[in-house]
This record gives C-alpha cells, structure tokens and sequence, in this order.
C-alpha cells in the first residue's frame, strides 16, 4: 500500500515550520527522520494533506548542557546522540538504552523527538525520559510550553501536543544523582520493539526509580523502596498486577508481568552496583 497524495513542504525556519503547522492544523504532520511516519503514511494509519519536513534545520540540531538539563534538539538523529563524546558520563542511563533502539540504519535517521513524538509504550527514549523525570518542550505560533514526560504522554501513541504544536527539544535531567543506572530489555530480536524494557537508576541504597515500558499503555516510572529482598519482590509483584498488561501478538500479558517480576530484582542490582 502507498500514502494519500500530501504536499511536502521544507521550511527554512522554526518559525517558518510553526507557521506552516498553524496554517493547516490537524491536516499537516511534522517529520524529523520519518522512521515511524513513513509506516503509517503506507499502511494509511496517518493521512495527513501536508507534511513538514524539519529534518534538516540545523538549529533544532544541537545537544547541549542547560541547568542541570541534557537538552537534545528536535533534528538530532538517535545515533548521533548515542555518539556524543560526552553522553556516557552525562546521561549513564540514555548511553545504555540508545543501543536497544532500533537498528543502526535506523538510528541514523531516526530522531530522539520523533520517538518521543510517536508515543510507543514499548519504546526505550520515552522510557528513559519518564524514568528520568525529563521534558518536552513544545512550540506554536502562541508561544512555548514545556510539559513533564509523565504529562506529555497520555497512553498508545498518544501525547499532549496540540494540533498547532511541534517539539523543538526533549530534556533529560543529569546530575551524580542520576548516575547510578542500569538497563535490560527483552524483544523477540535485538533492534525490535521491546516485550518489556526495565530502567533503574538507584538514589541512593535504599531507594530505586524504576521505570518500565511495555506492560501498560505508556512508559511508568516509579520509586521502589530497597528495604530486603522480599520487599523488591512484593513491590514487583504489586506492580505487576497493578499495570496488568495486555495480550498482543508478541506476548501476552502474563509473560510481560512474569518478565516484570524476573528481570526486575536484576536491574535493582545492577542500578544499585554502579560506582556512584
């Protein structure tokens, strides 16, 4: 199958490109890379009129450090963020979740926004930026709004970005508090879509942030308390159930909360054994 007939429109400016999105509303989408985009255009999922391609402004293609903030632009590439000299002592948890992403092929035209963007509740940049506690800034003709990744996305492929709207960057916290972090997913194949993906960053030894991604409708992110070993597991066991999952054509959602309660004591450890 093959998209609807769309204009295609390359704008010289941010400005330009938030012009362009308030002029046609609900009838245009922006494109960064296209990795998500271009499926749902052939598979007629997205029947947008006009499509924005950002893909190359170099001014929403810039990582940079920013009060306490890794703040990443709309145009950078997934691997050119997983290539940053500066990523693993900045952000330990994204340098261990960008390897999981994808494909070499495609992080090198998938963007870091346009993860975010596409909302997929099994996707590893959505998780580390919930587990995190990052933002999302947005910008439209009105103004600028940052929103918390726990706001931003609302469940499956649905975010809080207005019609009007486009991401210009996502920011993800750093600090030595940060530092301590740990990563495991399971996919029927490396590079695939996650069955479950866990993130752990410990703040200290008795208290763990896990995030998790995959079990229910968007990325969760919660704090876990570290008091024994039966604790964690009376915590998983209550997350497990608290989510509960659903059944695809991958897994069912019993497996994903079994994953839960069997991945989860590992990725504690292994949070909590980083040097801090």
């Amino acid at each position: 199958m093959k998209p609807r007939p769309f204009d295609y429109v390359r704008p010289d400016t941010v400005d330009e490109a938030v012009a362009t999105l308030a002029e046609h509303g609900e009838d245009a989408r922006v494109m960064a890379g296209g990795q998500s985009l271009m499926a749902m255009l052939n598979l007629r999922l997205a029947e947008p009129k006009v499509i924005i391609d950002i893909g190359g402004h170099k001014d929403l293609k810039t990582i940079r450090l920013s009060g306490g903030m890794l703040e990443v632009g709309a145009s950078v590439t997934q691997n050119e963020l997983m290539n940053w000299t500066h990523l693993a002592k900045q952000s330990p948890l994204l340098s261990k979740a960008l390897p999981w992403v994808g494909h070499f092929q495609t992080r090198n035209r998938g963007t870091v926004c346009g993860s975010i963007a596409h909302a997929d509740p099994s996707s590893e940049i959505p998780l580390s930026l919930a587990t995190l506690g990052g933002e999302v800034v947005l910008k439209s003709k009105r103004g600028e709004r940052v929103l918390s990744a726990d706001d931003f996305q609302t469940g499956l492929l649905s975010t809080a970005r207005e019609h009007d709207e486009m991401i210009v960057a996502a920011r993800f916290p750093i600090g030595a508090r940060l530092n301590r972090a740990a990563f495991r997913e399971v996919a029927r194949r490396h590079g695939d879509f996650a069955i479950l993906s866990l993130a752990a960053i410990a703040e200290d030894d008795k208290t763990i942030r896990l995030g998790i991604g995959g079990l229910a409708d968007r990325p969760v992110a919660t704090r876990v308390a570290i008091e024994s070993q039966s604790s964690v597991k009376d915590a998983l066991e209550a997350l497990a159930w608290e989510l509960e999952g659903s059944d695809d054509i991958h897994a069912t959602a019993r497996y994903r909360r079994d994953l839960l309660r069997r991945l989860g004591p590992i990725v504690i450890e292994e949070a909590i054994a980083c040097a801090a």
